[in-house]
Formats: C-alpha cells, sequence, structure tokens
C-alpha cells in the first residue's frame, strides 16, 4: 500500500528540485555574464542586476530547464537505483554527484550538435562551468532530500523514470516589412557551386566566385563555371562557418593583375581569419602570400567576418568576427577579433590608423566593440564606410564605420542569446556609437551592395542587404544620417542569399548559400 504514494513523492520531489535548479542555472548564468562585463570596466548598478536577473528568469529558464531536465531526469534515476544498494545516508551525495556528471555529458553534446561553440554562455570558462555543474549538484542533494530511500519502491523508481519533461524556445516568425516590387526577372547564370562566398566581376568579363570549403572558381564571360577550380589557392581552415570568403580585386587590378582573398586558416584548435594576395595568371593563382592574421588564434569554427571593402587611399578595410566564444575581446585593443582592421596593400598598417603608436594597441585596429561583420562597402558618393553584422538573437546591426569608434558589443546590444539570456542589460552607452538600424527578430545579414547601376532607377543610392535566415534581400534607404527599411525582395525564392551584388551590367546578383549554391542575375522584367 506503500509503493503509489512514494511514486507520486519522487514525482513531486522531481518536479521541484528541477524548478529549484532551473531557476539557480538562470541566476548563476546571468551573474557570469554581468561579471564579463564588470571585467570589462562596465559598472552594473544593483537595480540592472536585478532586472537583467528576472528577464533571464522568464526568457533563459525554461530553455536551461529544458535541458537541465533531461539530464537530471536520467542522472537522478540512476542515483535512485543506486541508492537502494548503498543506502539513505549515502543518497544525498550520490544524486548530488549524479546531478553534476548528468549536466556536464549534457553540455558536452549540446556543444556538439549547436551551430555555435558552446550553448551556455556561463561556461565558456571553468569557473563558470564549475558553478552551474555546483548548481546541478545541489539540485540533486535537494531531490534526495526530499525522498529518501524509504520512499523508493519498485512502482515509485519507475514512475519517475517514466516521467517526461517537455520544454523549449518559441522563436518568434520572420515578418517582411512589404511586400516585395514585382518588377523584375530573376534568371540562373550558374548552378553547382558548394556554398558560394563571395563574387567580383573581371574588367574584361567573366567573374571569380569562391566557395566556401576552399575553393576559387571561374565564370566565362558568358556565364558558364569552368569546371576545374583555380589552383593556388592558400590552405583554408573549412569547418562549420570557417573557410574561404571574400575575394576583390586590387585597384589597379588591370595593370597588376592582383587579388585578395580572405578566409580561415589554422587547426580546430587553434585558427584565424586571414588575408593573403596573389597574382590572377592563365593556369591559377601566382605567388600567392599571406599578408595579414588576425591575433590572438581562437578554438571553434564560428564568427569570421571577411568582408573586404577598398577605400579611395587604396588602402583596404577587412571586417573580424568575435569568434563567438570570444566576445568581450571585442572591447579590447590588444585583439584583432571583433575589429574592422585598415590595411596597405602590402598587410601593413598604415599610418593615420587611428591607434597606430598607442601604447597596448595594435596598429591594423580601426574601428572595434563588432560581434560578426559579414556586409561591408565603401560609399565614394558620400565617402562613408558602411557595415553591417549580426546580433545574436536579435540586434542585427547597420553601422557608419568611423576611425576609432566603439560600436558597443558585447557592451551594448538589442539582442539576446540564443538561449534567451540577456547578453548585456544596455542597448546604449556614453562613448559607444548606437546603428542607424537594428533588426529584431534577426534576419542574419550577408553580403550588401550599394546600388549604383541604371536598370533600377528606383533603387538607386540604396543599400540591398542579404539575409541567411530571413532568405531575403532588404533594401533599406540612406537618408540624411539615417537609415529606414523601404521593403524586401526575392523572398520568392525561399533561399539563403549568401552575397548582393551590383554587376558592371547594371544587374543585381546574388549567391544562395546551399550545397548546390546558385548565381542569380536580377533584371527589369
Amino acid at each position: 500500500m506503500t509503493s503509489r504514494p512514494g511514486g507520486l513523492k519522487i514525482v513531486g520531489a522531481f518536479i521541484a528540485a528541477l524548478v529549484f535548479g532551473a531557476l539557480l542555472g538562470s541566476v548563476i548564468q546571468t551573474q557570469f555574464n554581468l561579471m564579463a562585463l564588470q571585467n570589462l570596466g562596465v559598472e552594473i548598478a544593483v537595480g540592472e542586476r536585478l532586472q537583467t536577473s528576472l528577464m533571464d528568469i522568464v526568457n533563459f529558464a525554461p530553455v536551461y530547464g529544458a535541458l537541465f531536465g533531461v539530464s537530471f531526469l536520467l542522472s537522478q534515476s540512476a542515483a535512485l537505483l543506486l541508492g537502494r544498494v548503498v543506502g539513505e545516508r549515502w543518497l544525498a551525495p550520490v544524486c548530488a554527484l549524479a546531478a553534476a556528471i548528468g549536466l556536464w555529458v549534457t553540455f558536452i553534446l549540446a556543444n556538439a550538435l549547436a551551430p555555435m561553440p558552446t550553448l551556455i554562455a556561463a561556461t565558456r570558462g571553468s569557473g563558470g562551468l564549475l558553478a552551474m555543474l555546483a548548481g546541478a549538484a545541489v539540485s540533486g542533494w535537494l531531490f534526495a532530500r526530499l525522498v529518501g530511500v524509504s520512499s523508493v519502491g519498485s512502482r515509485g523508481y519507475g514512475t519517475a523514470l517514466g516521467l517526461v519533461l517537455v520544454g523549449g524556445l518559441m522563436l518568434p516568425a520572420d515578418q517582411a516589412v512589404a511586400q516585395p516590387s514585382s518588377d523584375y526577372r530573376i534568371e540562373v547564370v550558374t548552378e553547382g557551386l558548394e556554398h558560394p562566398w563571395s563574387i567580383a566581376f573581371l574588367p574584361g568579363g567573366g567573374a571569380l566566385v569562391t566557395e566556401r570549403v576552399g575553393r576559387l572558381r571561374l565564370l566565362s564571360k558568358d556565364g558558364k563555371l569552368q569546371p576545374e577550380p583555380l589552383s593556388g589557392v592558400p590552405e583554408v581552415f573549412a569547418s562549420g562557418q570557417s573557410g574561404l570568403n571574400e575575394v576583390s580585386l586590387a585597384p589597379d587590378f588591370p595593370d597588376s593583375q592582383q587579388i585578395y582573398l580572405s578566409y580561415a586558416c589554422g587547426t580546430a584548435k587553434a585558427n584565424h581569419t586571414c588575408l593573403a594576395r596573389s597574382r590572377l595568371g592563365d593556369q591559377g593563382l601566382e605567388n600567392t602570400e599571406e599578408i595579414f592574421r588576425v591575433q590572438p588564434a581562437k578554438v571553434g569554427a564560428a564568427h569570421y567576418g571577411g568582408r573586404i571593402a577598398w577605400l579611395p587611399d587604396d588602402t583596404l578595410a577587412l571586417s573580424l568576427g568575435d569568434g563567438f566564444d570570444y566576445r568581450e575581446e571585442a572591447q579590447k585593443l590588444t585583439s584583432h577579433i571583433g575589429t574592422i582592421v585598415r590595411l596597405n596593400g602590402d598587410g601593413s598598417a598604415p599610418a593615420d590608423n587611428p591607434f597606430k603608436g598607442q601604447q597596448d594597441a595594435l596598429p591594423e585596429i580601426y574601428s572595434y566593440g563588432h560581434r560578426n561583420v559579414q556586409g561591408l562597402i565603401y560609399d565614394s558618393e558620400e565617402n562613408r564606410l558602411i557595415a553591417h553584422e549580426h546580433g545574436p538573437k536579435g540586434g542585427d546591426e547597420i553601422n557608419l564605420i568611423e576611425a576609432g569608434k566603439n560600436y558597443g558589443w558585447p557592451i551594448t546590444s538589442f539582442g539576446l542569446d540564443y538561449t534567451g539570456a540577456r547578453v548585456t542589460p544596455f542597448t546604449d552607452r556614453p562613448g559607444m556609437e548606437s546603428p542607424l538600424l537594428q533588426w529584431t527578430p534577426s534576419i542574419a545579414p550577408s553580403g550588401m551592395t550599394l546600388y549604383t547601376g541604371e536598370l533600377f532607377p528606383q533603387w538607386q543610392g540604396d543599400l540591398l542587404v542579404g539575409a541567411l535566415a530571413a532568405k531575403q534581400v532588404h533594401r533599406v534607404s540612406l537618408e540624411n544620417g539615417e537609415a529606414r527599411e523601404v521593403e524586401v525582395l526575392f523572398e520568392a525564392l525561399n533561399e539563403r542569399i549568401r552575397d548582393v551584388e551590383t554587376g558592371p551590367d547594371g544587374a543585381v546578383y546574388l549567391l544562395t548559400d546551399s550545397a548546390n549554391g546558385q548565381v542569380l542575375r536580377v533584371t527589369p522584367r
């Protein structure tokens, strides 16, 4: 007669300990995120800390509870079995240890399966990881104290093992701001490209296209893809988001035949964004040399940046990512990570760079506080450098880039972490630039062009911003120092748009990001 009440007691104890563990884990996550900002010199008031903690309990705790719940169910089921053998005296330490081990294994599996290197930001360092595991151990201890071995009968154990937890994060649906124009037609120029990333048009006709896996392909004047990739491409680290990125022609390309390639180099344990220059010969690339390498090295395969924009003085700007797990590096002038650098054609730092000659600052840095800039163009008409960057879950940005300015990440952001946790309590701070435009929910912006062709006069002077997650192109007007989204285009394609370029013929060219990627040409209907 006592086994059924024992089962109900176990279920109740499990739910109570799980809720406690989810709340405790959320609070720990919040404090370690805020501690990372404090280590950058940011002052966080008690009210801001409390508000951030409460918001994380609402947004992050349910997600963490689902993740923790699976591990807690399995670990405590095993601990109860063992507890019946070792006796009530040892049940609490057994449940505590099992909960910590179960969560640790769950973190390993989640990080291996998730697209980002580390799913729970607090666990990027050993201190945060140990704190989260300690929180799980306390939950296991609480479960044991609420249960007791005497309550665990055979049916009670079966009740606990059969408990099902359902949790998840409801993501907001993407919304288009306007219906697309209908006065264009889209044709396939070529297909069969493996995750194409960038296209550069050659003066005599044809184009160069990079494939993220590490190949550089040549399109003939009539748009046909040459069967063999070009030789001489530098060795590329291709994994996850890493690989071969931008191809860009030198300003004097007709005379020098020089091209520039941005790419990930190194290994999974130590990699960088790199920049190489080569000469385009008849049989492939010649005299390829690496001219710049981001320092320090990082682990993982996310957030490399990689866009190139040439400035009027023949220097180039190269966008860089924060490596995902290294977001605090974006606020450190001793690191290239999370910055935009400005380089001479040989990879050296120009003498008039904003931090050249400054102690404890890298001379190549032009601007900093960036997350992952994958759109970068120079507007020669208005003499301005324009960038967009990925936010986390929301908070994608368009910015005007000025020398020496701080663009805030990760101290300011309109986005949340992918788990729903707040990266920061601030959307603006003194001394940090605010975006001209931000997207929440995220569109995952990619390539970008400033349309200057004649085929679409209604688009003249507007930005066309590709979107990976939204599978669209967003037309953005820049007037009087303000950005305004006008419409979304090409969503009927239902394709991840990796690059957007204005062709020499005035058409808009799109690269689709897939294993069978295409080059598409957009012209008036």
